[in-house]
């Protein structure tokens, strides 16, 4: 038996993509998911869909790099479900561009998003998990955080950030599961706010090997159904093509 059942997982970044597909196939297997992201159109629909498959769900929009934002959306968690078991910070960005193209504004939208809102979702739920004796946190890093290429510079900071971030969380508590996913090339919207022409590119070439979303879906339900006294702290996935 998966160690899943009515497990109550918050997700952001759930309105398309890794998120969305790991929202349903979370509910698919008994957990009770919380979907955050801005576009609320969109969480709707998804949370409609797992409920039409007889899956638990509700919405609520969330800005990741607003602190009080997040604390709001974990609690409604909490309100609604009585805990908060899980917490996946998935919600990230990615205009990948040359240094000395200065597009400095991007820079800090990368900072924002992937290092303060994951930073966020961990100062939102930790307290609860460790008021209710447990609980895990997985935070969506990229092989990126492993591997810089030219064009990602920052977003690869970013994303070293939030491994260590992660491993420095593991190593601090002893009843906190702590899980970093680190994906390969994954056919998602990431990438699509790119605005140097010849990153954007890059990318479509990279992605002619990419991943399905549920291919990283699948990872995370791994990492969530393992036994409470086993710890998956990593997990890399990406194309068998992928050489870097």
């Amino acid at each position: 038996m998966l160690n899943i059942e009515n497990k109550v997982i918050a997700i952001t970044g759930a309105s398309s993509g890794i998120g969305e597909a790991t929202a349903k196939l979370l509910a698919r297997n008994g957990a009770k998911v919380l979907l955050g992201a801005r576009r609320t159109e969109k969480l709707e629909k998804i949370v409609e869909e797992i409920h039409t498959s007889g899956g638990t769900a509700e919405f609520k929009a969330v800005d990741v790099t607003d602190r009080e934002d997040v604390k709001a959306f974990i609690g409604f968690a909490k309100d609604k479900f009585d805990r908060v078991d899980v917490i996946f910070n998935n919600a990230g960005v990615m205009p990948l561009s040359p240094m000395n193209a200065l597009k400095v504004e991007e820079w800090d939208t990368m900072i924002n998003v992937n290092i303060n809102g994951v930073l966020n979702g961990i100062a939102a739920a930790l307290p609860i998990m460790e008021a209710q004796g447990g609980g895990q946190i997985i935070n969506t890093a990229s092989i990126g955080a492993h591997v810089v290429v030219p064009t990602s510079a920052v977003y690869s900071a970013t994303k070293y950030a939030v491994w260590a971030i992660s491993e420095g969380l593991r190593q601090e508590s002893k009843i906190i599961r702590v899980t970093v996913i680190s994906p390969g090339v994954v056919e998602t919207e990431l990438g699509s706010d790119i605005t140097d022409e010849p990153t954007k590119g890059f990318l479509k070439e990279l992605r002619k090997d990419a991943l399905n979303p549920d291919t990283i879906a699948s990872a995370v339900l791994y990492a969530v159904s393992q036994p409470d006294d086993v710890d998956v702290n990593e997990v890399i996935v990406r194309p068998i093509r992928q050489m870097m």
